[in-house]
C-alpha cells in the first residue's frame, strides 16, 4: 500500500470540497512502528506539516488508511488544531460526500485488530457495566468518583 499516493487522494479529495487545507503538509507520510494508542498524529514544524500513521494500521486495510490520514490533514486547517466545532464540521463534510467515519477517537477493535495498549488500570459504571481501561493513573483512575459514565452511572475502580 503507497500511504504516501492514498495521502496525495485524500488531499485532493478534501480541496474538491473546498476543505481550506494547509499548502506545506508534506508529502511523504512518517510511518510510526512503536504506536500502540494512537492511529496518526499531524506535527507542524518549519518544513510543513508532517503527518504521521502507525504502521499497523495497513493490516485493517487501505480505509483505515485513507480514515486516518484524512483526520489527520484536517487538523492543517486554520482553527483545526483540535477536534472543536471547525474541525468536526469539515470532517461531517468528507463522511457524507466519501463515507468516511472520520471521528475524534477510534478503536484498534473497531478496525478489527488487538488492542496492544497495557490496560493497569479498569475503571467500570456501575449502571452499565462500560470499561475504562487506562495504562496511567490518571484524573479519572485517581479519583473516579468526580467522573460519570454516559449513561449517568457511577464509575468505580477496580483494580
Amino acid at each position: 500500500m503507497d500511504v504516501d499516493k492514498l495521502l496525495a487522494q485524500v488531499c485532493g479529495e478534501a480541496r474538491a470540497l473546498g476543505i481550506p487545507l494547509a499548502a506545506d503538509i508534506l508529502p511523504q507520510v512518517r510511518l510510526n512502528f512503536r504506536a500502540v494508542a494512537r492511529f496518526g498524529c499531524c506535527v507542524k514544524t518549519r518544513e510543513g506539516h508532517i503527518i504521521e500513521v502507525s504502521a499497523r494500521l495497513s493490516a485493517a486495510g487501505e480505509r483505515a488508511v485513507r480514515e486516518t490520514l484524512a483526520h489527520e490533514v484536517l487538523h492543517t486547517c486554520r482553527g483545526c488544531k483540535d477536534h472543536g466545532p471547525r474541525w468536526k464540521g469539515y470532517a461531517d463534510k468528507m463522511n457524507a460526500a466519501y463515507g468516511y467515519h472520520i471521528s475524534r477517537t477510534g478503536t484498534w477493535e473497531a478496525l478489527g485488530l488487538p488492542d496492544q495498549k497495557p490496560v493497569n488500570h479498569l475503571v467500570v459504571c456501575e449502571r452499565c457495566g462500560q470499561e475504562f481501561k487506562r495504562a496511567r493513573a490518571s484524573n479519572l483512575v485517581q479519583h473516579p468518583e468526580r467522573y460519570r459514565c454516559r449513561c449517568g452511572g457511577r464509575l468505580s475502580l477496580r483494580y
